[in-house]
Order: structure tokens, then sequence, then C-alpha cells
């Protein structure tokens, strides 16, 4: 199999390391040989040495001091995903301005001298908010996603006429710095294994980018996942992390690849934090040992953060899937009263789990040359409604903090990793002159004291000014087009309520997480005492634009209902010392909700929940010389004091169970 054009019958050399001069454009390629077991870029046998950095994660303010410290901590390239649903929220609708401007981020990796591995799709990874597909998908509620489904195709085909054009001049033939192209992303691990699918990937990719550009697909070392992700005309890498025997995972490759070079597409550094569950971390000596084995080898390697012995996720209809094992029906005591449904939604994913490994048999493999890709080699944000979820037995919901462990931290810290890595690069080729960029400067702030501004039901003609959509049973977000956010479901009971009675949801019918005054997403119609509730107004809120435009600061506060418990938003002022540093805002006594500072919304925090206690507040949201506004909307339960409290370092490492209350 390969992928992009190839050279063979050359003399054998070593990969060069070295930067190269640069070639005028017409003489620029970047090749398979397949004589040689090598990358050519411009004739001469290469070695790249990449790591994984997320434009989306990471606000344009920082992007080039993370680029920076990529380059001197001695990679030659990064690799990039293009999230399909951050740039077209809305069908034909594109949004590449600010953070969303992947041409100005491509641009600044050529101005630092830095190459490009692109991973434009369409499905990214699940750790994303539905793997990067649009929400809009899924209004035609018989799509086959990631499939040769005419109307998925015929999406993703108008997506790649408005994506690929921007990328083609930046392609290296074309004096750009793109090297190579990935197409889909570890394809093999979805259950719908269509190769039909694959080759129609392929033909676009082509028809848009031209014939030279080498283009590859990425998968785990299983045979099943091998054989469903890979195609002729597409170069197959794997992806293996510390854990792995080397010689054995680069056998896998080369039951598909039996020539060309040996490439890591993702050598995972750390890995992902999940709601519930311990902080993880990946020991640096591993780390630095796997990567040292494998440019022993030749191979090419990008260093990336998730689980080595994961999947990639496909995603499937909501309706397709549990959330976590709440799916179980509250009970509703109320007297005379209306209930409401408050639905958030959570990234969510459905996984299709790949198979067992199998044992491979393969000689040892010397003097080959390849790529070494670390994933994450930081990892960044999932602000606002932007973290996913993989399915491993259970759904596990991606913490905001995307931090990884990774050898850039979260705030873009040079770690000890990082500098453990740097070390063997350096054992392999030279490093870029000059000192490792300082970590960036931190700022406790302290102590902010908030107040209540109204309950989230007292606020719906603020948040909802298009009024309720009126319906006899339930609709889906997907039926109200609704990408992400939060829904109000209400509806009058039809009985007095005098005793604890069942209010009941047919199985899979709740998607997500919620509460009575509820916030669950529902795919059903709910009954009390087996009667089906009907007459249900269902409000689609907008809480993001509200904020962004200056509520709740503009407005006088709402007084509340006595007694009422809910979902409720706080508010807040705090003024900087004269300088805009990063920091992260811890929340004593709080439960569970979304933060925004100055209208932008940095996530979601769930200390209760746990590992994350803090969010990553970047400076360069925070003004200088007047005040910075905070609102707080807060799901389950406000402390008796509410405040927030801005430190100067994170806090990852606590873990709660379900029924534990956070003490401070």
């Amino acid at each position: 199999m390969g992928g992009g054009g190839w050279a063979s019958g050359r003399s054998a050399a070593p990969p060069s390391t070295a930067p190269l001069p640069q070639a005028s454009p017409l003489a620029r390629s970047f090749e398979l040989d397949y004589e040689e077991d090598c990358f050519r870029k411009d004739g001469v046998p290469f070695r790249y040495i990449s790591g994984s950095i997320h434009y989306a994660r990471v606000p344009r303010p920082a992007w080039r001091d993370r680029l920076l410290k990529m380059y001197m901590s001695g990679l030659s390239a990064v690799q990039v995903y293009v999230p399909w649903n951050y740039h077209e929220p809305q069908p034909g609708v594109y949004d590449f301005a600010g953070d969303r401007d992947v041409e100005a981020f491509l641009d600044l990796t050529a101005e630092l001298g830095l190459l490009v591995i692109l991973r434009p799709g369409p499905y990214i990874c699940a750790e994303w908010e539905m793997g990067g597909l649009p929400s809009w998908l899924l209004w035609k509620p018989d799509i086959v996603l990631r499939s040769s489904d005419p109307a998925y195709l015929a999406a993703v085909d108008s997506w790649l006429h408005v994506l690929l054009p921007k990328i083609k001049p930046r392609l290296y033939q074309h004096g750009g710095n793109i090297i190579s192209v990935q197409v889909e992303n570890e394809y093999g691990s979805y259950y719908a294994c269509d190769h039909g699918y694959l080759r129609h990937l392929l033909g676009s990719f082509r028809a848009l980018l031209g014939s030279e550009v080498l283009l590859f697909t990425t998968d785990s070392t299983r045979a099943e996942e091998l054989r469903c992700g890979t195609l002729q005309g597409l170069y197959a890498t794997i992806d293996f992390g510390p854990g792995s025997n080397v010689t054995e995972a680069f056998g896998a490759q080369r039951w598909v690849e039996p020539k060309g070079p040996l490439v890591n597409s993702e050598y995972y550094t750390g890995w992902l934090d999940y709601w519930g569950e311990a902080h993880a971390s990946t020991s640096l000596v591993h780390v630095a040992r796997g990567l040292e084995d494998m440019l022993q080898l030749g191979a090419s390697v990008n260093m990336q953060v998730v689980s080595w012995w994961g999947t990639a996720w496909g995603a499937l209809p909501c309706h397709l899937q549990h959330w976590n094992g709440h799916c179980c029906s509250p009970s509703c005591q109320a007297g005379r009263a209306a209930a409401a449904c408050f639905i958030s939604r959570q990234g969510w994913h459905w996984a299709q789990q790949g198979m067992v490994s199998p044992c491979w048999v393969c000689g040892v493999l010397t003097g080959l040359s390849g790529v070494s890709r670390r994933y994450m080699f930081h990892g960044g944000t999932n602000f606002a409604y932007w973290s996913g979820a993989d399915f491993k037995d259970q759904y596990k919901p991606v913490t905001t903090s995307y931090d990884y462990d990774a050898p850039l931290s979260e705030a873009g810290d040079p770690t000890e990793k990082l500098f453990a890595i740097r070390m063997v690069i350096s054992k392999f080729q030279p490093l870029p002159a000059g000192p490792m960029p300082p970590a960036t400067p931190k700022y406790a702030y302290g102590r902010v004291a908030l107040q209540k501004h109204a309950d989230l039901l007292d606020a719906l003609d603020v948040l909802c000014p298009s009024g309720p959509i009126q319906s006899r049973f339930p609709l889906t977000f997907e039926a109200i087009k609704q990408a992400h956010g939060f829904v109000v479901y209400r509806t009058q009971l039809p009985r007095d309520v005098l005793e604890p009675t069942m209010l009941g949801a047919p199985p899979h019918s709740i998607c997500d997480r919620g509460y009575v005054m509820l916030q669950k997403g529902l795919l059903g119609n709910l009954s009390l005492d087996s009667s089906p509730l009907s007459n249900w107004l269902i409000y689609p809120l907008d809480i993001d634009a509200a904020v962004q435009q200056g509520w709740p600061h503009a407005a006088l506060p709402k007084s509340s209902r006595r007694g009422r418990a809910g979902p409720a938003f706080y508010t807040g002022t705090f003024e900087t010392p004269g300088l805009t540093w990063d920091t992260f805002v811890k929340f004593p006594g709080w439960s569970k909700g979304q933060l925004w500072i100055n209208g932008f919304n940095l996530g979601r925090y769930w200390p209760r929940r746990g590992p994350q206690q803090t969010l990553f507040v970047p400076g360069s949201v925070l003004h200088v010389g007047r005040p910075n506004n905070i609102t707080v909307l807060e799901l389950e339960g406000a402390p008796s004091t509410p405040l927030l409290l801005f430190l100067d370092q994170p806090l990852f490492n606590r873990t709660l169970g379900h029924s534990t209350v956070a003490t401070e």
C-alpha cells in the first residue's frame, strides 16, 4: 500500500536529521521511498520527530508561545487536528475567525520553522465533542455517520470543498510546510468497516489536494483494526505507547506495509482524565525510554497523550447509548407544581471496541527510516462544551482540562518530562540554539465573593427570547436544532402529588445528565405513575449569547422564590493589579456547573466528582483597569457563602465518590 508520491532505486543513506537548506518551490518534494524504507524530503532521506497540538484547545494569544516551546524541544514538526464542528456550526455557515483561524495557525508554524502533519478528519477524536462531527448531521435521524451513507458523504464533501482549498497552497510541494495529510482517524476501530467510505475520502482528498501529497491512515496494532482502517493508496501508520514492545508494534505495521518508513503516528506521552477517576500520569522514564527505542530503529514518531490501549471511538446517535448508568428513574416529590426538566448536553460518543491484539512475530527491525510523533505534546483545555467522551465498558466523560500529563502542561509550562524527551532527541539530532522559553507567569488573585443573581427558571425570558417550543411530547436536542448547552423542558403535572411518586422514563430515553427539577437530555417521554406526561414547553437556552452581551452583570438581580432548589446564576467581579497573568480558579463548596469570565466560557467545573478541582483561566481573557465579570451557572447547589478562589497552580488530584460531599 502507499500514498502520495514515492521514489525507488536511490542509494542507501542514513536519515537526515539536521535542517536542510530550503529548496525552490519547483524542487520541493516529500515522498515515500519503498526501496530504502524511508521518507525523502527534497530527494534526501528524512525522519521527522513531531508532537501534537490542537489550536482549538489553545487561546490564539498563546499559539506562538506553545509552538516556540515545541520547536525548542527539538521537534521538527507538529501534528494538528481540524475539528469540523468548530468551523461549521450550522450547515453552510463557516467560522474561521479569531481562535478558529486555522490558516493563521498554520502560517505561524511555518514562520517558526515547523513542518505540519495535518489531520482534517472528517472524524478526529472522541475526546472532542462528537469526534469533531457537527451535531447538525443528526438532524437527519437515520443518518449513518462515518460511512457511505449518501447524506453523510454529501455533507463531508461540502465541508472538504471549503477546507481543503485553504490547505492546498500550504502543502510542502507548493512552498508550504504541510508534509502529509491523514485521512479519517483510527477508522479500523469503528464498527462500520466501510472501505467504500475510505475510497470516497481518498478520491475527494486527491481531487482537492492533488496527486503529490502524501496521504496516510492511523490505526492501532490490532489486526482487525488494520484490516478495516487501511486502504490501497493510503500509507498505513500505527499508534502505540511506552508500554508496548516496539519491535512487535512495528511488526504490525509491516503486516500492512511490508516496505516504507516505520511511523508511530501517536506515541502516547500521557493520558487524559475522566470525571470521577484519578488524575492520570505516565512515567517520564518510560516515555523517554520508549522514544529512544523507536529512534534507534530509525522510526518517525509523533508524541501524543491518549491511552495506548484504547481505540478511536465512533459517534452514534444519542439514543444508542447509556449515560454511565444514570438512566434510572428519579422520584418526584411535590405538591401541586409544574415539573421542569433541565437538560445539559455533555460530549457524547459511542465506542465500538477493537479486537484483541494478536501476538506479532517478526524479525529485528534495524536500519529503517521513519517518523516519531508524540500525542499530545501540549494538550490545552476543552473550553466551553467541547469536551468529549470515551466508551470503555461504560461512558467516560472527559474533564475540562486536557492537561494529559503532557510534556507541556495545560498552561504551556515545560515539565520534567519535556526535558527528558529533549535529552533523548539531542542524542539523534542537534537541538535549536538558545534556551527553552520559561513557564508563563501565574498569579493568585485570591478570593472573590459572589452573589446569587437569579434562578435559571426566572431568567427564561432572557435566555430564550424567542419563547418556548410547544410539543405534545419532549423533543431531542437534534429535533430543536440545539448543538450543545442547556434546554429546559416544562410541563404541568396532571394531578396533585401528595406522596412520593415515581417519575419514569423508558430505557435509554434520558441522555447525559439531569435532575428533577431535572437536568437530563430527553429522548423519550416521561411518565408519572406510568401515565405519560404531555403538553411540554421546551426552552432552548442560549446562555453564551446572553453572557457575551453583558448579562447578567448589566441587569438587576431577581428575587428568588423562597426555598427553590435547582440551577441558579451567581455573579461577581474582581480587578487585576495592573497585569493579566494566567491563573486557576477553585470552587470551594460548589457542586457542578459552568463558568464564564468576561463572556468567555471556561468550561465545566465538577469538584464533587473530581479529579479536576480548578479551571485554567488564560490571562488573555482578563482585563486591566476595569472589572473582570464572573458568571457562574451552578446546577446542583452553591455553598452558603459563595466565593471563588484564584490560585497560581492547578489542582488535579482529588477524586470523590458519587455520595461524597466535598469539604473545603
